[in-house]
């Protein structure tokens, strides 16, 4: 019954921002824990940042001061303010959510940064 939907993936030149939006949606549940995690062609899906329900961040170093991340644990709603964005960054980024400790994902959204 749990779905995450994301948004606001899109193509932006180097130095750009954007802002993702991750919204779950379903029968009455929890969040533990929402992030995003992302995965590029022929790369391993990983962490990008989370935050669990009582506020605490982690971020991926190497996005660490670029990238932050909130939420909205009234409308299981989780943020991604993207900023200084590099070629590298590009990727699909994921949604996730962790509800009584099992994993949920949404299905993606492309994030392309041009030189």
């Amino acid at each position: 019954q749990v779905q995450l939907v994301e948004s606001g993936g899109g193509l932006v030149q180097a130095g750009g921002s954007l802002r993702l939006s991750c919204a779950a949606s379903g029968s009455r549940f929890t969040n533990n824990a929402m992030g995003w995690y992302r995965q590029a062609p022929g790369k391993q899906r990983d962490l990008v940042a989370r935050i669990t329900n009582t506020g605490r961040a982690n971020y991926a170093d190497s996005v660490k001061d670029r990238f932050i991340i909130s939420s909205d644990n009234t409308k299981n709603t989780v943020f991604l303010q993207m900023n200084s964005l590099k070629p590298e960054d590009t990727a699909v980024y994921y949604c996730n959510a962790i509800i009584n400790a099992r994993n949920y994902w949404g299905k993606g959204t492309l994030v392309t940064v041009s030189s």
